[in-house]
């Protein structure tokens, strides 16, 4: 399976992916760690988190996937959203809670 494949699996495979460097848990750059804040606060507590610093294909895969040349990158219900910049303002006008709303009520509903 190629590098693409994978990526197209995980992506098309969750609700919330996000490509970053380092674990939820442990970002390792603080575009990642902003990111991982900022799902947080719309209320997402389960997200397929990827670490590309594990994953040199994965790492340089994803940049190519979604033509888009930083870390992290986040999508949503198979779509790709942005970068920490984006969600950042996505989140500052409410563009992202509206996206990110119904997933985090399913994962309420289920915790």
């Amino acid at each position: 399976m190629s590098v693409q494949e994978r990526i197209r699996e995980q992506v098309q495979g969750n609700d919330v992916v996000l490509y970053m460097k380092g674990t939820p848990q442990f970002p390792q750059c603080g575009f990642s760690s902003a990111a991982v804040q900022v799902l947080r606060a719309c209320g997402i507590r389960r997200v397929m988190a990827v670490n590309v610093l594990e994953d040199p294909e994965i790492r340089q895969g994803i940049k190519e996937f979604a033509n888009w040349p930083t870390i992290p990158q986040l999508y949503v219900n198979g779509e790709f959203v942005g970068g920490s910049d984006i969600m950042k303002e996505m989140y500052e006008s409410g563009e992202l809670q509206s996206l990110l709303g119904p997933v985090a009520q399913a994962q309420a509903e289920q915790a």
